[in-house]
């Protein structure tokens, strides 16, 4: 039974297999959002404070960012088919999974201390795998 269901997961991932999101990243989410006919793509850039489930078809970020001085939090699916890309801008060392004082924190006191890590290479892998959507996932 379990074998069908993981067979049943590896059909709506997405194979980003490479997108190694994890608190304490500043990213960038490619987002389709629809209005009557059309289709447009929004940018929401932020603090991703949480990270759940991360090798599941479920995998799910919450991402924060500071908008017109209210703090503003949205929860993406990482494998949705309205997710177009994230793009990882910058990493952070944090030592927890979940992010809950960073509500509180603003203007200095909310920097974090920043690591360095190969932006492009991160983020270039990322978009070949996305031109390539055809190919199926074989493990």
């Amino acid at each position: 039974m379990t074998d069908l269901i993981k067979e049943l997961n590896k059909k709506f991932i997405k194979n980003t297999t490479n997108l190694n999101v994890k608190s304490g990243d500043t990213v960038k989410v490619y987002q389709k959002i629809k209005e009557g006919s059309k289709e447009r793509i929004q940018i929401f850039q932020g603090l991703v404070i949480k990270t759940t489930q991360p090798n599941s078809h479920m995998s799910r970020i919450l991402v924060r960012r500071i908008a017109s001085g209210i703090g503003v939090e949205k929860s993406f699916l990482i494998h949705s088919p309205l997710v177009e890309k994230i793009e990882i801008t910058k990493r952070s060392k944090v030592r927890r999974n979940y992010l809950t004082y960073m509500r509180q924190r603003t203007g200095k006191a909310a920097r974090l201390a920043s690591l360095d890590f190969d932006k492009v290479k991160v983020n270039k892998v990322i978009e070949e795998i996305i031109e390539k959507p055809d190919q199926d996932i074989k493990e």
